[in-house]
């Protein structure tokens, strides 16, 4: 007896092939009923006429049927007429006038089309009916509702570019962590002989663009095996119950193609913690969330499946996601270190064609916190800049324009400003500048410049001399006093009525950075080594709010603490440029006349008191002191990101 085999399921082709089918001999069966063929349509005459047409002579043929009569004029014309009774005279008429004439028997009417053409709506509707009765049957699945219910993870090929390990770089202890899973894709009995399980999925934890979507494309394109992709937010819909059967076909789609990597960006969008926050929880990404815990460490095993998920907030994700079982390993995806930075632009440079001048080595020491993608878009935009200034390679200015870009934002050399707003500019950061060469904790100043960059009119710029994983009291204590080093030179050069708005950018970073050391850091004597602020949830802020804790005179000493704090910078910045006032002037009269200065160049400047550019046409330039008074300038709007922000941006 042979075996009972299960049923095919039909060829979609074939399915489309039929569907096209019906649909052409509907068309077929329209053009029938109207169009009637190509035949000319013959004019109606009334049946008077006819005689006198007759009679005239006018006429050459004639064809007579029970119900009608029809013809031709002598113009060749053709013609139509009705009978009226049982005119016995009128082939007598005919005769008369030499017309020929003959009978035609009845038409038959077509009694199939009859039927055809009357029940071709109900036909219509039973069609869409029955289409709509086969989606509302498949439920929850695939095509469940109208196709709701079906997934849109994408499974990408290598028709859309293998990324191997070879294009990851920087990141080497994230790779080493993953590598294990990629031998177990390539060899599964390898582990399974020793009774070890590969972990079921692997969570990706780094800040924006450091490359943890690349990473897991690398996985799966150094295993060969199928990788799907889906975005956390594409599981949920205003429907509840749509995202939980979008989990449920995605990993039906993943047991067909095992073994396989699944990846999940930006998983926080469906895996936060559950009931937590404020206001009423979302039941649809509850449930769907639920689902995607059953189906990752359910009754039923998923073999060969292997979940990869990245995030940058893994503090508001379930718990339940996080033990073993589930998201087995959390793999940290760091920042580069200088190391790291040297060899992502060794391979974002191999598609550059590069001057003999660039040196990825110094061009990585220059961009400290810079992560993967901020490095490929500096390399782009070096090669943007040389495309632009019509040369065949890229050179290092031109990458040292593109970092200046990316880190100051492009210059607005068409923004006209008065004398007197670029002389408070060129005071401003001269005070920012001054003082922080005389903090010896202080990084070391990049550039200085009163070209209006981004948002702001001028900017001094600082850049560590290394990586800074952690900051010492005596580096804040300096930060400090530099952001204040613009506002106390306006008070000094233009006086107190004179001050303009510029330092609002300083003022916020300032008092930013107080209260971290008085809340957070415990750099207070008086309040000690305590916590006194923690980041809460809310639904006022899209990130979160600082929640101050304690009591009423706990948060008047903190505020006391923090105006000390930066009085104490305002002092520090006020001494140091009031006893080198001289100084000020030179600095200042330089960044007018050469608008931007590098950080040699100011120590030359303040050492020597004169300031050497062999490029110069007019050889080497002698910087003279200027006094004088000035209108502020206009309240300007700013960028600041922590230590390697703009000072008075």
């Amino acid at each position: 007896m042979s075996e009972d085999k299960e049923p095919k399921a039909p060829n979609p082709w074939m399915k489309s092939l039929m569907v096209w089918g019906g649909v052409f001999l509907a068309l077929l069966l329209m053009v029938s009923m109207f169009g009637g063929g190509a035949q000319t349509p013959a004019a109606s005459i009334p049946y008077s006429d006819f005689r006198a047409k007759v009679a005239e002579g006018a006429v050459q043929e004639v064809r007579i049927a029970p119900d009608r009569i029809s013809g031709t004029m002598k113009n060749d014309e053709a013609f139509t007429t009705v009978p009226i009774g049982n005119d016995t005279g009128l082939p007598d008429l005919l005769q008369e006038n030499g017309v020929r004439y003959s009978g035609q028997a009845a038409e038959q009417p077509n009694v199939l089309m009859y039927i055809l053409i009357q029940s071709l709506p109900f036909l219509l509707i039973l069609g869409i009916a029955f289409f709509a009765l086969r989606q509302m049957q498949k439920g929850g699945g695939a095509g469940g509702a109208m196709g709701f219910g079906k997934s849109k993870a994408k499974l990408l090929t290598e028709k859309q570019g293998r990324v191997t390990f070879d294009d990851v770089a920087g990141i080497d202890e994230a790779r080493e962590e993953l590598q294990e899973i990629v031998e177990f894709l390539r060899d599964p009995s390898r582990f399974a002989k020793l009774g070890g399980q590969i972990p079921k999925g692997a969570l990706l934890v780094g800040s924006p663009g450091t490359g943890k979507t690349l990473l897991a494309r690398a996985i799966a394109g150094e295993a060969g095996v199928p990788f799907f992709t889906i975005s956390g937010s594409d599981f949920v819909e205003m429907f509840v119950g749509v995202g939980a059967s979008r989990v449920r076909d995605m990993f039906e789609q993943a047991k067909k193609n095992a073994p396989c990597i699944v990846f999940i960006d930006e998983i926080d969008a469906v895996g936060r913690h559950r009931g937590h926050g404020l206001g009423n929880s979302n039941d649809e990404r509850e449930q769907t969330l639920n689902q995607l815990l059953v189906e990752m460490d359910g009754f039923e095993a998923n073999e060969g499946i292997i979940i990869i998920a990245a995030t940058n907030r893994p503090d508001v994700l379930d718990p339940a996601l996080l033990r073993p079982g589930r998201f087995d390993r959390q793999v940290v995806v760091p920042i580069p270190d200088v190391d790291g930075r040297e060899k992502i632009l060794g391979v974002h440079m191999k598609k550059v064609p590069l001057a003999p001048d660039v040196n990825a080595r110094t061009i990585a020491r220059g961009t400290p916190g810079f992560s993967g993608a901020d490095l490929a878009n500096l390399v782009n935009e070096a090669a943007l800049l040389a495309a632009r200034r019509n040369k065949r390679l890229v050179a290092n200015q031109e990458f040292e324009d593109a970092k200046d870009k990316v880190m100051m934002g492009a210059e607005r050399r068409s923004m006209v400003m008065t004398e007197d707003e670029k002389k408070m500019t060129a005071y401003h950061e001269a005070g920012h500048a001054l003082v922080s060469m005389n903090e010896p904790a202080s990084d070391p100043i990049h550039k200085a410049t009163i070209i209006p960059r981004g948002r702001a009119l001028g900017m001094v710029m600082r850049l560590p001399e290394r990586d800074n994983y952690s900051y010492h009291r005596d580096k804040m204590h300096a930060d400090l006093a530099v952001s204040m080093g613009g506002r106390v030179a306006e008070e000094i050069i233009f006086g107190h009525d004179k001050v303009s708005s510029g330092a609002s950018s300083d003022i916020q970073y300032a008092t930013s950075l107080a209260r971290n050391m008085v809340t957070k850091w415990g750099m207070s004597d008086k309040l000690g080594p305590l916590q006194y602020e923690e980041q809460q949830e809310g639904y006022l802020g899209m990130g979160g709010r600082a929640r101050t804790m304690g009591s009423d005179e706990t948060n008047k000493l903190i505020d006391s603490e923090i105006k000390a704090l930066v009085d104490g910078a305002h002092a520090r910045a006020t001494e140091v440029l009031k006893g080198q006032e001289d100084k000020l002037h030179l600095l200042a009269q330089a960044m007018l006349e050469y608008e931007t200065l590098n950080g040699e160049e100011i120590k030359q400047l303040l050492a020597d008191g004169k300031l050497d550019r062999p490029d110069e046409p007019s050889g080497p330039a002698v910087v003279r002191p200027v006094t004088g008074s000035s209108i502020p300038r206009a309240g300007k709007r700013f960028r600041g990101e922590g230590d390697a922000a703009p000072q008075g941006a």
